[in-house]
């Protein structure tokens, strides 16, 4: 499991390490952990790795849903362990990789999502139609301080399902994150360690480039096709902040400018967490050889490395 903040260099190690286990005559394949990365269409805003990036290496979990469809964690953790399974069932290591904390430990570990309630999410998602999300931000901050305090205000997704959760358990919902458990087999995590003072600077010229892609194209294209209708792809980073300027909200300038500011912070609350999982192993995200040291501690097999 290869894991780390945004523009690290994730995606670009998953498929080294990937072709590295082939050349040594072990297949693997790489599966997604990105929550982004399995919409269509949405390509340049999610620095999506392209076909010739990806060329030789099967991807799972990649180009799967449209952006009307709502992504849920419970679905894409029942999908990404199907894709394990499938992996470990042909004899093929699988590659997760992924930078979203909650997205990967629903993958990897012991990690129950509690039910839900159609007619109380319904209530609750008109209410964030009409209040906005921080209205709603500030009602999760009563009700569970903790919860609040992990999710961004304009998260209204996520505030919406942690003020579910409180209301249908009368607990609050950082209580239903578990103990750090693997629920996999033989599961071995590498991290990224990028300074921050680097990865501010690798982000902003990330964003430059998704300008210069045409990411303001790709989102007026995906607006066509009824992205704003979805609940999960449109408030992706940079689609929501394009979407904000092409609706007449903002000028393209800070609309660029609030794309960087966010994945910045939003960076920040990643490595943050990561950090507080002592089972990662970190490798710098500039040594020479990164793939190699990688290769190391995943071990030949993929299952770490032999007992001496």
């Amino acid at each position: 499991m290869l894991v780390g903040p945004t523009a690290s260099g994730k995606s670009g190690l998953a498929v080294a390490l990937a072709r590295a286990y082939a050349a040594a005559g072990r297949p693997a394949e790489v599966v997604n952990a990105d929550s982004m990365l399995v919409y269509r269409g949405m390509d340049v805003g999610t620095a999506k790795p392209s076909a010739l990036e990806r060329a030789g290496v099967v991807h799972h979990l990649v180009d799967v849903l449209d952006v009307t469809e709502t992504a849920t964690v419970a679905q894409f953790q029942a999908l990404a362990r199907a894709a394990v399974a499938d992996c470990l069932a042909r004899g093929v290591v699988p590659v997760l990789v992924g930078g979203s904390a909650l997205y990967v430990r629903a993958v990897v570990d012991a990690f129950e999502f509690p039910g839900t309630d159609p007619v109380v999410r319904g209530r609750l998602e008109r209410e964030l139609e009409e209040l906005g999300p921080e209205a709603l931000h500030a009602r999760l901050a009563e009700r569970d301080p903790a919860a609040a305090s992990r999710i961004e205000r304009a998260n209204g997704r996520r505030v919406v399902r942690a003020l579910e959760v409180v209301e249908l358990t009368g607990r609050p919902y950082a209580a239903e994150l578990p103990e750090r458990r693997y629920a996999l087999p033989d599961v071995v995590q590498i991290g990224l360690d990028v300074p921050r003072p680097v990865l501010d600077e690798r982000i902003r010229a990330r964003v430059d480039a998704m300008w210069a892609a045409g990411l303001v194209d790709e989102v007026r294209r995906l607006a066509d096709h009824g992205l704003r209708d979805g609940v999960t792809a449109s408030r992706a980073l940079g689609y929501r902040q394009v979407l904000a300027f092409l609706d007449g909200e903002t000028d393209e300038a800070s609309a660029r400018e609030a794309t960087v500011v966010g994945t910045r912070r939003f960076a920040r609350r990643q490595d943050s967490w990561f950090r507080k999982d002592e089972r990662i192993t970190w490798l710098a995200h500039d040594r020479p050889d990164l793939v190699e040291a990688a290769l190391v501690l995943a071990g030949p097999e993929g299952r770490g490395r032999p007992a001496a």
